[in-house]
């Protein structure tokens, strides 16, 4: 691939506008919204969203997870709290997430603080686990150099004996929730010429109310 094939790749977003009088009243409720539209239309896990953290030195680093959890208090996903993620979110205590809905032009980004979810919610959501899930979870040091595919083998082995007689897997003390925290929520919705439609919601995280801004494309 060239750099002129690169260049060429483009595609033109025709959808219709979208303002503020379509909104929803807050942005839980408008993500809650397009989450169930992208679901609707097909688009393969519509709750991955790309979530972005920073370490100490400020490096950034980006990856997939799925959101698990959306209400008024924020977003939610699972994981290793011993994961790079989980150290940079210690640290920092922001993230931001994109919802990326390419087949339908749309991302929703979302930036706040974050806060460690409750161990009920923990233990709630790990219950709907698939049991495969659930061991690939005590048998992983997520973010941990490892020697080899056969050291993840035989690690996930070595749980699923310790675990043959137990009907249902305990959740383990070093794996849970991350809430982000909203105080800024962009909805972006593309358009014909690259003049997109941007509306943000944001929040004062004192007083916790929300105003509704246009932002340019």
């Amino acid at each position: 691939m060239t750099e002129t094939t690169l260049a060429a790749m483009r595609v033109d977003y025709g959808a219709d506008g979208f303002d503020v009088d379509q909104l929803a009243p807050t942005w839980h409720e408008q993500l809650t919204r397009w989450l169930a539209e992208a679901e609707q239309a097909g688009v393969a896990e519509p709750n991955a969203m790309v979530l972005a953290t920073a370490d100490p030195e400020g490096r950034p680093s980006s990856r997939t997870v799925l959101c698990k959890g959306l209400d008024e208090r924020g977003v939610v996903f699972y994981t290793n709290f011993t994961s790079a993620k989980s150290r940079d979110l210690r640290q920092s205590h922001e993230a931001a997430a994109t919802f990326p809905w390419y087949p339908l032009h749309r991302q929703v980004h979302v930036r706040g603080v974050v806060q460690q979810a409750s161990y009920a919610e923990a233990d709630a959501y790990w219950a709907t686990r698939p049991r495969g899930s659930q061991l690939g979870a005590w048998a992983s040091a997520q973010s941990v150099v490892v020697g080899g595919r056969e050291v993840l083998d035989t690690a996930l082995a070595d749980v699923e004996r310790r675990f043959a007689d137990t009907e249902a897997v305990p959740r383990p003390p070093h794996w849970g929730g991350w809430r982000i925290v909203p105080d800024e929520v962009e909805f972006w919705q593309g358009r014909t010429n690259r003049m997109h439609d941007r509306l943000r919601f944001v929040g004062d995280r004192d007083t916790r109310t929300w105003k509704v801004v246009r932002l340019a494309p």
